[in-house]
């Protein structure tokens, strides 16, 4: 049994996926988490969020492409080549860092030399290099996958530069095409990391605790607060490092990777 779905072929330079309260040394996962696409897609459809308004649209039984988009199927794999880790400064804006670098709260300049204000703190952050990815979309509108693969190739609503982790990561699409996935007992090393979520789009049942990998809890979509903090949703995930046995799971035969469409349903 098979499903026909959107497969979207990205490669990036350089990537940056923050895994969230790393501070100093910033971490990044392996591959971009699913808010991270979701955000990829709004930025390509035009949908922008608004403090205080919770979602892009609030309204029930909607047709818009933002509660389309929120009953979008996803699956994300990839690899990277190697991975490094850059030394830089990021602005502190506390009072006390401000103070400790310019001694009294009216002073801008060091040194003869205006700058902005606050403090400096020493940051490393990890990077990806050479990142290949795979995401796969399925949604039962395929008119829908169809105007993701329209703003893909003509990006005329997006709201800003085109890219995937940080604003500076910027991407290449590889391939954008519609492909065949169908259910497949396939199993070995894929040499590819994916998220395998539980709450997973298959026709038959899934043992989710049969799958090898690192348990994390990830965010989807987000509301905005009146105070506009981000209140994700989460959903409960393996990252699996590509070997898989003794499951059941989506396969495409052509790219030889497997396909683990989580299902959210808005």
């Amino acid at each position: 049994m098979g499903i026909e779905v959107l497969r979207i072929k990205i490669y990036q330079p350089q990537a940056h996926y923050r895994i969230p309260f790393t501070y100093q040394r910033r971490h990044t996962y392996p591959i971009p988490p699913y808010s991270t696409v979701i955000g990829l897609l709004c930025n390509l459809l035009g949908i922008k969020n608004y403090k205080g308004r919770g979602e892009p649209c609030e309204s029930e039984n909607c047709d818009c492409d933002y509660h389309k988009l929120k009953n979008l199927k996803i699956s994300i794999c990839g690899r990277f080549e190697s991975k490094s880790t850059e030394y830089t400064w990021f602005r502190n804006l506390s009072a006390k860092a401000h103070n400790k670098r310019f001694v009294v709260p009216e002073n801008r300049y060091v040194g003869g030399q205006i700058e902005h204000i606050g403090g400096q703190s020493p940051v490393r952050i990890d990077i990806l290099n050479d990142v290949y990815l795979w995401i796969y979309l399925y949604h039962e509108d395929r008119e829908f996958l169809e105007h993701i693969e329209l703003s893909l190739e003509n990006p005329s609503n997006r709201i800003g530069p085109i890219h995937l982790g940080r604003a500076e990561d910027w991407i290449v699409i590889d391939g954008i095409d519609f492909v065949n996935v169908n259910m497949d007992d396939a199993c070995g090393d894929f040499e590819v990391f994916v998220w395998v979520p539980e709450n997973i789009y298959l026709p038959n049942s899934f043992d989710f605790d049969n799958v090898g990998g690192l348990i994390y809890r990830i965010p989807t979509f987000y509301r905005l607060g009146e105070d506009g903090t981000r209140e994700f949703n989460y959903e409960r995930v393996k990252l699996s490092d590509g070997l898989l046995y003794e499951i059941s799971f989506y396969y495409d035969e052509s790219e030889d990777k497997p396909v683990f469409l989580l299902n959210n349903t808005g």
